[in-house]
């Protein structure tokens, strides 16, 4: 799934060819995503002028100068290309956004688990965004967040920090980095962990997506950025991916577990 590197390396991809342009025409050929595509979203898109491409989380959300604001979900498998508006869909290329500068951005989910939201007002109200904690990147997260949302709690650190009601945007792949470099055992419960701990914790999430965004996000088989590239991150990985092989750091054998049904690897020398 692409998570929030793969997602800004494609809100920066995308911005240039669409930001100040002005939608012309909207092709729906397939209706049937995660949640069902609006289907007035032709009639109340066209004519309109996108005035920003912001992120939230895993979101984009195109922000209209009418006021409106469409959310996107890229889902397990979706990404989004800019075409040329004459150029033939391919398959599983379920959404056309054309615009007056001859560009054309297409959504294609071959999963369909993405999914398109038109909001009238601030998309921030929108039942998907209004609960969702602080951006991982952004001056409200810190150790000392961390350690007070923590409290008692005996819920495993890493499923506390992917909980996008504590903080947004840090999924499997980068909760298991952060976690390894923090030398934090996975499954150590949140309330266990100290001040300290969580300082260390929370620079490290910062150090990793930050490193993922400008190398271009991870490359996962479903993920291509807007230019059809994919990221290459995952050449900088320690833990995701490495279950069974030698610690970069102590060169003990590196281990893979389930953990709230996700894959998780650790080193059991250096994360406790």
């Amino acid at each position: 799934m692409p998570e929030l590197p793969e997602v800004e390396t494609t809100r920066r991809g995308l911005a240039p060819h669409c930001v100040g342009a002005v939608i012309t025409h909207v092709a729906v050929r397939e209706t049937r995503l995660r949640w069902p595509v609006p289907a007035s979203l032709a009639e109340r898109l066209t004519g309109a002028r996108l005035q920003h491409l912001d992120r939230r989380g895993k979101y984009l959300i195109m922000r209209f100068d009418s006021g409106r604001s469409l959310i996107l979900h890229l889902g397990m498998s979706g990404y989004i290309r800019v075409v040329s508006p004459t150029a033939t869909p391919r398959k599983h290329d379920h959404i056309d956004l054309m615009f007056d500068n001859d560009r054309c951005l297409r959504f294609h989910d071959p999963r369909r688990f993405g999914s398109v939201h038109l909001t009238e007002g601030p998309a921030e109200s929108h039942s998907l965004l209004s609960s969702l904690g602080p951006e991982p990147l952004g001056e409200a997260f810190d150790g000392g967040y961390l350690h007070a949302r923590a409290g008692n709690r005996r819920l495993a650190v890493k499923s506390f920090i992917m909980d996008s009601q504590v903080v947004v945007g840090v999924g499997n792949i980068y909760a298991t980095e952060a976690l390894y470099r923090a030398g934090i055992h996975p499954g150590r419960g949140a309330g266990r962990i100290s001040r300290q701990r969580f300082d260390r914790l929370a620079a490290t999430i910062q150090d990793v997506l930050s490193e993922a965004i400008d190398a271009g996000g991870t490359t996962l088989r479903d993920f291509a950025r807007s230019d059809g590239q994919p990221g290459y991150f995952q050449q900088a990985l320690h833990a995701y991916g490495h279950g069974g092989k030698p610690c970069a750091r102590c060169g003990r054998t590196m281990r893979s577990v389930r953990l709230a049904q996700r894959a998780t690897v650790y080193c059991p020398g250096c994360q406790r």
